[in-house]
């Protein structure tokens, strides 16, 4: 009997204890759940303020902007929307129409002739007439001559209308920079640059993107590769001329700006401007050729990216059009880091760090036969090569006088399209006579040279002139920041 109850006893205190124990866990676990959910909405709430002040500060810049410049944004949008549908798909479009490798080298090289050759006239224009006038002419010429090279098949015609093209695309690569600097200060001028060149990027990638997407989605309707790209070529044709509308909203200010800041200097006239205008014209000239030999080598892969992925690999047209898009996006990404970098060590070195930083990748997507790291290495040398592009633009500014800025960006523009008007049918042999593997492998390789030159060029010229321009020109170092 006792021996009973000290059992019945000890059952209840053992369940008790279980309970309490079960209780104590319980407790516990939901304090612990509790600790964590709470860390979790605290990091969430930090990331939704974060991106609440991210929103707040791209508003207030957009709304510090004047309203030239946000117009425009707003026109360059659409237009490089256009040009990032054209870009991406027009090769696989003249492809499919049964021409040779060797057909899209003459277009390229054809289209880079004229947009050579008329980059100096437009700059002496745009020194000298309207921004708007030109810019309007660029938007409106340019998407018409796209739609019609969406339509067109026979050689003639591809070729009369890739001329036509160029001639015109020049208008907005010319005039860009010089009406963006004329509608700001110099404080603006680098973190401006920086947007410029992002939005292209942005647009770019949305039409890059929306392209390939677009001529997937009407083949899967139903309808022949011929008609799905020309859909697409079309409408890319269409979003650049929409770009005209918001540039006849633009007032006619940017003369009027120039003017002024070209008033200070007058009455010393006499003296300083013939020693002005040789240091502007030495400085012009090293540009000139640092962009050359860039231009050569981006000739011999830029423009043929596209095949590249599509003939080694065999992708389908969405796959190369987010892969392009992508590579824009860490484009984006890594010219809003190049300011920073530039204001540690250096425009000019920034510049060559850059550049020097994406020859491994360059050679890697040259040689490698995997999908993957084709992939990888492309993303991080588009992304490196290009990052520098908005530093090099503040220095060409600060180093250019304001009477020879149109004239400067022209002459550089200039070099880079004949070195793709250049080589063209270089790497187009290269490919015919040693195929898709070692046909590539050769142009990424020479474009590796061609870039190693470049940077030693640019740095020895420009970082010699940094070193002697401690006096008069050190007061123009504003913008690289």
């Amino acid at each position: 009997m006792v021996i009973s109850i000290l059992q019945i006893t000890s059952f209840v205190l053992i369940s008790q204890a279980s309970d309490l124990a079960y209780a104590i866990c319980k407790v516990f676990l939901s304090t612990l759940g509790a600790a964590c959910y709470n860390r979790e909405a605290n990091a969430s709430g930090r990331r939704i303020n974060q991106t609440m002040r991210l929103l707040h500060q791209v508003s207030s810049e957009w709304n510090r902007l004047n309203r030239n410049i946000r117009l425009f944004f707003l026109a360059n949008l659409l237009y490089q929307i256009g040009t990032g549908m054209f870009s991406v798909l027009y090769n696989l479009y003249v492809q499919t129409l049964g021409y040779p490798d060797t057909m899209n080298g003459t277009l390229v090289s054809v289209q880079s002739f004229a947009t050579a050759l008329i980059f100096i006239p437009i700059g002496l224009l745009g020194d000298r007439t309207s921004h708007k006038l030109l810019l309007m002419t660029g938007a409106l010429f340019t998407g018409l001559s796209f739609m019609g090279r969406s339509l067109a098949s026979g050689e003639s015609a591809l070729i009369v209308l890739s001329a036509a093209a160029g001639l015109f695309a020049a208008f907005f690569q010319v005039i860009a920079v010089p009406f963006l600097a004329g509608n700001s200060d110099k404080k603006q001028r680098l973190k401006l640059f920086s947007y410029h060149f992002s939005l292209v990027l942005a647009a770019q990638v949305i039409g890059s993107s929306g392209g390939g997407y677009l001529a997937d989605v009407l083949q899967s309707a139903g309808w022949s590769k011929i008609q799905s790209l020309q859909a697409g070529l079309f409408t890319g044709g269409a979003a650049s001329v929409l770009a005209f509308v918001p540039l006849l909203l633009v007032r006619q200010k940017p003369a009027v700006q120039k003017d002024a800041s070209a008033a200070p200097p007058g009455p010393a006239l006499s003296h300083p401007l013939p020693s002005s205008a040789r240091e502007d014209w030495s400085a012009i000239a090293k540009f000139t050729l640092a962009q050359l030999i860039v231009g050569l080598g981006s000739g011999l892969v830029v423009p043929y990216l596209n095949l590249y992925f599509t003939n080694r690999f065999a992708v389908s047209l969405t796959a190369v059009g987010i892969l392009i898009s992508l590579g824009q996006v860490m484009t984006i990404v890594s010219m809003l880091i190049g300011p920073s970098l530039a204001s540690r060590v250096g425009p000019v070195k920034a510049v060559v760090l850059f550049q020097m930083m994406s020859l491994p990748f360059l050679l890697l997507t040259g040689f490698t036969n995997l999908f993957a790291v084709a992939c990888f290495s492309f993303l991080f040398r588009q992304a490196l090569m290009n990052a520098a592009n908005p530093i090099q633009s503040s220095i060409t500014v600060d180093r250019v006088s304001d009477a020879r800025r149109g004239i400067a960006n022209s002459m550089t523009q200039t070099a880079f399209m004949l070195g793709w008007a250049t080589m063209g049918p270089v790497q187009s042999h290269l490919l015919t006579a040693y195929g898709t593997y070692w046909g590539y492998a050769l142009t990424f390789s020479m474009t590796g040279i061609l870039y190693i030159s470049a940077s030693a060029i640019y740095y020895f010229m420009f970082n010699e002139r940094k070193q002697k321009s401690a006096s008069p020109q050190a007061a123009n170092q504003n913008a690289p920041a």
